[in-house]
């Protein structure tokens, strides 16, 4: 007799494992410890064998049933039902490892080493918030325009269209990782060309008015937060660095008595130099005394981490500016490069290498850290001077073309 749902569910533990059968080979073992396990008895190439059809009552006998005659069909067209299981395993095992997502946290692991910290977060950020939950379990193979589309528009739809392009860039890089390693074929990110509409370009907030520039450094010196985030904003528009090389400073890299800082720009991979004018050595002289004893220059609540990446931005909200539309932690770069070119007429070519920015010379060299280092100092310390007068409030037309 066929079993029914109630002989199986009352069906009670005994000394030894017994069967209950169901037919067409199929039976339920029901173990001394109270295990039920459905089973398929069959033979193939003249051998008998058994399958594992799952255990009760996560399986119920309905499906135990449909697996059953799924196996059966798989005998009558000669192929053995244990094997095949296997090689879906091996399959589903296979797909898992070369899934899009772990293709990308490979890649990921190997290319993080070559990016800033912040940068990496982001990175990684993106994919685990916007792609991961779309097409992050599909094997590499299977990615394609319309699921990568797919995953773009729910970007879209939030407003951050310029976060959909990045993440467009993400997942062509891993594609092309995966088509470099063996386990791809094609790139389908190029296939999408047009089908979002073009991110808006945006520049870094700033302040480029020389009166405004002094009311900001009047704020900045009346700011009343911790002594590491408001030596930080004193110094950041006097070195103009970008955000993320001014919070990770480290101590080691600083010469107060030549007045030179010199570190590895991980943007460009280059050394670079900042002389530092002497209001500057005066900050990191005060400074030194809180947290010279650590790595960083401006740590974080934890000394062993560098200060968080939202603190200076953080602090120009809590002085009432607006970060998207006045200033960021950026700006300070914008507004030393506008001020320097029109206010004071410095050389471009030299403002463009204290920016650490890659301009090619006439020989080629890309960047050099000791080019225009004597006018740097001349042009940094000029520049701290500026900002002096700008802070006093005093006139500042004789800076000014006739």
């Amino acid at each position: 007799m066929k079993l029914n749902d109630v002989a199986v569910r009352k069906a009670k533990p005994e000394a030894k494992a017994f069967r209950m059968a169901d037919g067409g080979g199929m039976y339920l073992e029901v173990t001394p410890t109270g295990s039920k396990y459905w089973r398929l008895a069959y033979r193939f190439g003249g051998k008998q064998k058994t399958l594992a059809l799952g255990v009760y009552p996560d399986v119920s006998l309905a499906l135990a049933r449909e697996r059953r005659d799924d196996a059966r069909k798989l005998l009558a067209n000669d192929v053995d039902p244990g094997i095949h299981k296997q090689q879906a395993k091996r399959s589903i095992k296979e797909n898992a490892a070369n899934s899009f997502e772990a293709i990308a946290r490979e890649w990921f692991a190997k290319n993080q080493h070559t990016w800033a910290e912040s940068h990496a977060e982001k990175i990684i950020s993106r994919l685990e918030r916007d792609v991961f939950p779309w097409i992050g379990s599909k094997p590499i193979i299977e990615v394609n325009a319309p699921l990568v589309l797919d995953a773009l528009r729910r970007i879209e739809r939030r407003g951050t269209l310029d976060t959909a392009h990045r993440a467009k860039g993400n997942i062509s890089q891993v594609m092309r990782y995966a088509i470099a390693t063996g386990r791809a074929e094609r790139d389908p990110c190029p296939d999408l060309r047009g089908a979002l509409p073009p991110a808006k370009e945006s520049n870094f907030a700033s302040i480029t008015d020389p009166v405004k520039v002094g009311e900001l450094l009047r704020a900045i010196e009346a700011f009343k937060g911790t002594f590491v985030v408001r030596s930080a904003l004193l110094l950041a528009p006097l070195v103009f660095v970008r955000p993320g090389e001014l919070r990770r400073a480290e101590w080691k890299g600083f010469d107060l008595d030549k007045a030179e800082w010199r570190y590895f720009v991980t943007k460009t991979k280059t050394e670079h130099s900042v002389p530092l004018a002497t209001q500057a050595v005066a900050i990191l002289r005060e400074l030194h005394a809180l947290t010279g004893h650590g790595q960083y220059v401006f740590p974080g609540r934890d000394p062993r981490k560098a200060m968080s990446e939202a603190a200076v931005n953080a602090a120009l909200r809590r002085m009432g500016y607006d970060t998207k539309t006045e200033i960021t932690g950026h700006g300070f770069r914008a507004m030393a490069r506008t001020i320097l070119a029109e206010e004071l007429h410095q050389k471009p070519e030299v403002i463009e290498h204290q920016l650490a920015h890659k301009v090619p010379d006439a020989l080629g060299t890309a960047y050099n850290r000791t080019k225009f280092l004597e006018q740097r100092k001349v042009m940094m310390q000029l520049w701290a001077d500026y900002l002096d007068k700008l802070r006093a409030g005093a006139e500042v037309a004789q800076f000014k073309r006739a």
